[in-house]
């Protein structure tokens, strides 16, 4: 009788390995054991059966087979064939990069101590957006511009949003995660915590209290990153939310409290206001800070103009619930709510993962330290999304995976971040790319810009909208185009414009040149660009 192990992709559930199982021992001679946890088959056989049979055998139910060398070696050749890839986490960039490795012929374990998909699609992005635009329709139907149409005030009916809600959040995670993992035979899901032994070696913590090993030639460090829980005096001993519980509060509060004055911040509290909630902002500084100045400014316009109160620069000096309220204590007094939420950023989830033991560096934050290719300090682990120094955005994330997938097989891919749009979908939104004024200064840039507000922009007057601006920077002795900053309605569906214009070096007379269609928001980049050299207001519709 000879004796043989087997490593198995593709399993999603013990039900798996049952399936598996029974196509291997209905081969003649052949007596089968598989273990979805180690996801690995021992197989005893008599007589002469060989290897691709088993493999087969597997692979006819959709799952992959290879044999499995207890004793061998790491591979370090250059492609992926034979590769196995360990990637730690499976939100975007954990996808992408299993994804990759996998079309590259690599061998993939991800593992995963929570929900599959990882924050964008259950608790940031998917769930948080809905919620954005519920509220923007209710938001419409009381206070939209037009006279000849009545206005009302809806009635929300809050559990049937979240459960609207959350039903879409479950469709996508199924439809961009498990269902890949059903149809992927190279990528194996092991769930559990994992930390490293050493710089080729996991523990994976599973649910059962066990730890399995998990050797691996390249690992992919990719767990993404929680909120910040400032240290307040009382607050973690009251019932905050963090964003995750906000989107599926099923109650509106009477008065909700937002600490914080960042991108979370500002989402919520006004999709929040929207619904019909008293809202109440404190930001550390003020809002956005982040951002160009007068974009926090105009924001904080917006805000109160549609009843919610920003107190800038302000902290609570302790924080404390009494069973019904919460009590902030602030300089200017105290301030009582029925709800608090805690907005205050995102810090890497990197420290129960013992990095030191392999080397890993991480700068004071704890986020990883890599290059534009991915790459730690550490020759064969990289790392991709929040956890590391990149910018904390989920496109960001998953272009990071992918390319961390090519370099892990062989290839050699760079992320270039130069031009990189970002959106923050308040109402107007906030849309930007590139260098800010101020960036351009402080690397010694010679800059000149022009802010162009809405109101000289025919679609926001045809929409009866005109909040917000836009702005552009541009080197002022060649005109090249630096950076653009937005807020406007819809900002977010022209900064790609922006975007593409800086990555190919365009100058404000490049832009003046093009056509863009009349009645359009991002017409407005057009006539910006025309500022820099003519007074928009005496030109007439559709000016070329």
């Amino acid at each position: 009788m000879n004796t043989l192990n087997l490593r198995i992709t593709g399993m999603t559930c013990d039900h798996c390995a049952r399936t598996a199982e029974k196509a291997l021992n209905a081969l003649p001679g052949v007596k089968a054991s598989i273990s979805y946890e180690d996801a690995t088959a021992r197989v005893e056989t008599t007589g002469e059966v060989n290897t691709g049979e088993l493999v087969k055998a597997i692979q006819t139910e959709g799952y992959g087979a290879s044999l499995l060398k207890e004793d061998s070696t790491v591979n370090t050749s250059g492609n992926g064939a034979d590769l196995h890839v360990a990637i730690i986490g499976s939100g975007s960039g954990a996808f992408a990069a299993a994804i990759k490795a996998a079309e590259e012929g690599a061998q993939v374990t991800l593992v995963e101590a929570g929900t599959l998909g990882g924050t964008c699609v259950n608790v940031g992005c998917v769930p948080s957006k809905i919620m954005i635009r519920a509220a923007h329709i209710a938001h419409l139907q009381a206070g939209h511009a037009f006279t000849g149409i009545a206005k009302n005030q809806p009635a929300i009916d809050r559990p049937a949003l979240v459960a609207q809600q959350q039903g879409r959040v479950e469709e996508l995670r199924q439809a961009k995660y498990e269902s890949i993992l059903e149809s992927n035979p190279s990528i194996n899901l092991l769930r559990g915590r994992a930390r490293f032994q050493d710089a080729h070696t996991l523990i994976v913590e599973r649910p059962d209290g066990s730890e399995k090993i998990v050797h691996a030639d390249r690992i992919l460090i990719a767990t993404g990153a929680r909120p910040v829980i400032p240290d307040i005096p009382g607050l973690k001993d009251t019932p905050y939310w963090t964003s995750t519980e906000a989107l599926i509060a099923e109650h509106l509060p009477g008065h909700l409290i937002v600490l914080g004055g960042s991108v979370v911040a500002v989402e919520l509290a006004q999709a929040f206001r929207r619904l019909g909630s008293q809202v109440t902002m404190l930001a550390r500084s003020t809002l956005l800070s982040n951002e160009d100045p007068a974009i926090g400014e105009e924001l904080k316009a917006v805000f109160e103009s549609e009843g919610i109160c920003v107190l800038t620069h302000t902290l609570p000096g302790a924080v404390s619930h009494d069973g019904k309220e919460f009590v902030l204590k602030t300089k200017g007094g105290d301030l009582r709510g029925d709800a608090l939420l805690v907005a205050t950023g995102r810090t890497p989830n990197t420290a129960t993962m013992s990095l030191d033991k392999a080397g890993v560096k991480t700068d004071k934050r704890g986020a990883i330290v890599i290059d534009d290719h991915m790459r730690t300090n550490i020759e064969h682990i990289y790392a991709a999304g929040d956890c590391t120094n990149q910018p904390q955005f989920v496109y960001v994330a998953a272009a990071a995976g992918t390319r961390a997938a090519i370099n892990m097989t062989g290839g050699d891919a760079a992320l270039d971040l130069a031009a990189m749009p970002a959106v923050i979908f308040t109402d107007p939104q906030v849309a930007t790319v590139g260098l800010t004024e101020a960036q351009t200064k402080a690397q010694g840039i010679n800059a000149d810009s022009r802010i162009l507000t809405l109101e000289n922009v025919p679609r926001a007057l045809a929409n009866f909208d005109t909040r917000g601006f836009i702005k552009l920077v541009a080197e002022k002795e060649t005109g090249r185009l630096l950076g653009v900053q937005v807020l406007a309605a819809e900002g977010g569906e022209m900064i790609q414009t922006a975007a593409l214009a800086i990555r190919n070096r365009m100058t404000i007379g490049d832009l003046t040149d093009q056509l863009f269609p009349y009645l359009t928001i991002v017409e407005g980049l057009k006539l910006a660009a025309q500022t820099f050299s003519k007074d928009v207001k005496q030109l007439s519709c559709c000016a070329g």
